[in-house]
């Protein structure tokens, strides 16, 4: 477990992630985290759910239509 501390940045306010965690979830500055609520809190995540949920779709569309797309990849 980390503490994070929030503080000022100019009108916003940002989380500060210590360095040992970010080298141990090989995070840098400038990546993207997704902030999800649960019902025990706050979740963050690399991986970006809505994308996750359309690319679940995708692939069952590929899958069902799987004889349709070799013929269209001819």
């Amino acid at each position: 477990m980390a503490t994070l501390k929030l503080r000022a940045i100019g009108n916003s306010v940002g989380v500060v992630l210590p360095k040992e965690l970010l080298a141990r979830l090989h995070l840098n500055e400038g990546d993207t985290l997704h902030a999800i609520e649960t019902p025990d809190g706050l979740r963050l995540t690399r991986h970006d759910p809505d994308l996750e949920r359309q690319m679940e779709v995708a692939r069952e569309v590929m899958r069902r239509r799987q004889a349709v797309l070799r013929e269209l990849a001819k």
